[in-house]
């Protein structure tokens, strides 16, 4: 009997937390719902083809499947690695890589900042809506808008340059005008929504700091420098690390986009060459094997990155 006693007091305490968890999930079940979609995405395009990536080590024939394909073992990594390509590919993908983050980052910390300063709301609202906008066009909308701006015969800024005597200049075919027009485009693009969680981060700032600075006569700028920059430096330094574990990831669709055989020595990626060489060609091995090789690249970068900034900051991501 008294075995029975315990043992039924030890289960009711069981019951009474699954019956509570089962009010919690009923009571919130919008936002588990909400939280359901992302999570089935993830499952579906990144954690399922995950069984899919061993054929990166096979010679993979469609006809026979995944498990039916035969094993080259790491034929497919010295074929990528072997290319003549190889080191301009590198080059060329870390070089917009970083560009892009040299560029962007700045700007949108800039950005927030200015839009967090600034003390019209009207202002700050239009400002706010036209550095956004762009995150939301494609960049098949983004080419024509380009290719106005920027087009040889009747292009905005050829008509700028030939009223002051100067002769129209090919910005996308020529390769020394197209990794600019790469890097610029992009933070055109995209440093608005890249500031918002910057703007978030500066919400979370204490105001009675500028206060406390403002009596002390402390003017905008020394009130940027010693008050907001540091706030946001552990956000900074988390988007920074972030930002590394991509750095292979030069923006295939960008690219895809812009390029021409013409601009193929400075505008070639990795993503484009996997594009032509491993799916055109039907060598999915190939790709599978350059994807692998991006995502442990970028690993050892994050792990490296926040090692280094935990030494060095004591702000890290993990």
């Amino acid at each position: 009997m008294k075995t029975k006693t315990q043992g039924s007091a030890v289960s009711i305490p069981k019951e009474i937390q699954r019956s509570k968890l089962r009010r919690e999930i009923a009571r919130h079940r919008s936002v588990y719902l909400l939280a359901l979609v992302p999570l089935i995405y993830y499952i579906i395009f990144k954690y399922v083809p995950i069984w899919n990536s061993q054929i990166a080590f096979k010679d993979f024939m469609a006809i026979d499947g995944v498990l039916g394909s035969p094993w080259i073992g790491l034929e497919n990594f010295r074929t990528f690695i072997n290319s003549f390509y190889f080191w301009s590919l590198i080059r060329n993908t870390v070089m917009y890589s970083v560009g892009k983050l040299l560029i962007s980052l700045p700007l949108s910390i800039i950005l927030a900042i200015a839009i967090y300063e600034c003390t019209r709301p009207i202002l700050r609202k239009v400002v706010q809506t036209l550095a956004y906008l762009p995150h939301f066009l494609s960049w098949v909308i983004m080419y024509g808008i380009l290719l106005a701006l920027l087009a040889p015969g009747d292009g905005v800024f050829n008509d700028v340059i030939e009223l002051f005597g100067g002769k129209a200049v090919d910005f996308l075919s020529n390769t020394k005008t197209f990794p600019w027009v790469v890097l610029i485009s992009d933070a055109w693009k995209e440093m608005g929504w890249s500031a918002i969680i910057f703007i978030a981060a500066l919400m979370g700032i204490d105001v009675s700091l500028f206060e406390a600075a403002m009596v002390e006569g402390a003017n905008s700028w020394q009130r940027v420098r010693y008050i907001t920059l540091p706030a946001i430096a552990p956000v900074i330094v988390t988007v920074l690390i972030l930002k590394l574990g991509t750095i292979l990831d030069a923006g295939f669709n960008q690219i895809f986009m812009l390029y021409s055989p013409q601009v193929y020595a400075v505008a070639d990626i990795i993503d484009t060459w996997v594009y032509r060489q491993g799916l055109l060609e039907f060598e999915f091995g190939l790709a599978t094997a350059v994807g692998l090789f991006k995502g442990v690249f970028g690993m050892i970068l994050v792990l490296l990155a926040n090692w280094l900034s935990k030494k060095l900051t004591d702000s890290s991501l993990f």
